[in-house]
């Protein structure tokens, strides 16, 4: 065991030294390949970064720029330079292949400032998007948005309280987040959203609500990762009410995950304001879910839990599609020390009745099946009595969740353009019936009953009507198409 802890050390510590390289000697001076993020090995079929020759124009972007002007005249493949200075913009990118690098340089950074009078910094539904290199501040929404673009790099970026979410690809397919700091987000540092084939290493997450949350998405590795001081540090969950209806195939492995034991500081109502502090990692709903090799110590309130919507904060919702329970979760050699020293709310209760009070390394509360620990006499644990043993003892054959080739570009018919405006943007803030950040989708049926246009006029200049729910951005950005079509298919959409 002290060797397997130690072999987390080393990796985890080698991806942090090879950030700090990078960042301290310029950062962006490496080409970003055009076109493909991985390529297959021939040797053993392992994904490994392309090296391929840069073709593209390279833009530079200077303080004093507009950062907005060199998108608008790059051309797919082609690269953005910014260089150290302050940007008082959001950047929108609706076009593929385009790559961001910040260059650094004496230790400045490009840093994008929205003042807290900005929404976003980033938004993209372009494919083939990478951005890298920069500091992200003060903004009311997002700092990183993708919005239904496939393969995606998010590499080497600072996002400091930038509102609701840090990183937040939505909709995605094929998609690397590695080597960014971030805090001060008030639902999840990292979020990933009804996503496929994501990998989220080497990040480091703290004084977050959510440090990183794996959201209605499928076939993620979140490996590597720094965890602390937040409310909860590793999230795998189902929110009951959006248009992709499952999580399953999610490994977690060789994180460290410690005293996230942060107060909640979420919007009031929302699912992430039920999370306790003092979790370490929380798998609500999520099936075939592997936690392997981490290092979970000093949470306050569980080091793991694992429960259905019921005990999980969601029973208020009625999506018929969203199965309630967590099955087929796997608990491989994990490294636990100091977790439940101050449970709260229902589990403090739980552990009175134990004549305990003392929280578990792990708790299993509602329904699932076809669990299994390795070795449970190691840990404290409450409501694992049927977790079996595992037939597997390592996920070490699984290197990682990206495809051998660039997923598809996503082509969006004049028919499908209000569900997957749907899908890519709305659904980021909205379910049907349960509240995420903005009003849930029903209430938005009743105040626009047969009143598309009326919607319309809103997302161009909506105003904060609600004490209660943050402002809403402006949707102006978007094609006056995409916004009544978006606007017809939320006044037809049904659970």
């Amino acid at each position: 065991m002290i060797k397997k802890i130690l072999v987390v050390l080393v990796v985890l510590m080698a991806g942090i030294g090879i950030g700090k390289f990078i960042w301290n000697n310029g950062g962006g001076t490496v080409m970003p390949s055009p076109n493909a993020l991985y390529h297959a090995s021939s040797s053993d079929g392992v994904a490994l970064r392309a090296k391929l020759e840069f073709t593209g124009t390279i833009h530079e972007v200077r303080e004093g720029d507009l950062i907005m002007d060199a998108v608008r005249k790059a051309a797919p493949g082609d690269l953005i330079r910014v260089y150290p200075g302050t940007y008082k913009e959001t950047v929108y990118i609706d076009k593929d292949d385009i790559s961001f690098q910040g260059i650094i340089k004496e230790g400045e950074w490009p840093v994008l400032d929205g003042s807290k009078e900005l929404n976003d910094a980033f938004l993209y539904s372009g494919n083939g998007i990478r951005i890298e290199n920069f500091k992200i501040i003060n903004y009311k929404g997002n700092g990183i948005m993708g919005q239904a673009g496939n393969n995606f790099v998010l590499r080497n970026n600072w996002v400091i309280d930038a509102g609701v979410y840090g990183i937040f690809p939505q909709f995605g397919k094929n998609g690397l987040i590695e080597h960014n700091i971030l805090t001060g987000i008030e639902d999840a540092a990292i979020y990933v959203g009804m996503c496929d084939n994501i990998d989220v290493l080497n990040n480091e997450v703290f004084g977050n609500v959510a440090g990183i949350e794996i959201e209605n998405s499928r076939h993620c590795l979140v490996e590597n990762n720094l965890a602390y001081n937040n409310t909860g540090g590793i999230l795998a969950f189902i929110t009951p009410g959006l248009p992709i209806k499952t999580t399953f195939d999610v490994i977690i492995r060789n994180n460290f995950v410690t005293k996230n034991n942060h107060e909640n500081f979420g919007a009031p109502g929302s699912i992430v304001s039920g999370i306790p502090p003092g979790t370490g990692i929380l798998v609500m709903a999520a099936d075939d879910v592997i936690i392997e090799n981490n290092i979970i110590s000093g949470n306050d309130n569980a080091g793991i839990i694992i429960t259905d919507f019921a005990n999980g904060g969601a029973e208020a919702s009625n999506d018929p599609d969203s199965e309630p329970n967590p099955d087929r979760i796997t608990i491989l050699d994990n490294f636990m020390i100091d977790n439940g020293n101050n449970p709260v709310g229902e589990l403090k209760a739980l552990m009175l009745t134990q004549l305990s009070s003392t929280g578990p390394d792990i708790l299993a509360i509602g329904g699932g099946e076809g669990s299994s620990i390795r070795d449970i006499e190691r840990y404290r644990t409450w409501g694992l009595g049927d977790f079996a043993v595992p037939e597997i003892t390592s996920t070490s054959d699984r290197k990682t969740f990206l495809l051998d080739k660039p997923a598809e570009p996503r082509q969006i018919s004049k028919e499908d353009l209000g569900e997957m405006t749907y899908y890519g943007i709305c659904s980021g803030c909205h379910a049907y019936d349960i509240r995420l950040i903005g009003v849930p989708t029903n209430v938005i049926q009743m105040i626009y009953k047969d009143n598309p246009q009326g919607m319309v006029d809103y997302m161009n200049n909506p105003k904060n009507l609600r004490d209660d729910y943050p402002e809403m951005p402006p949707q102006d950005y978007l094609s006056d198409e995409a916004k009544l079509a978006v606007a017809e298919y939320i006044l037809t959409l049904k659970k």
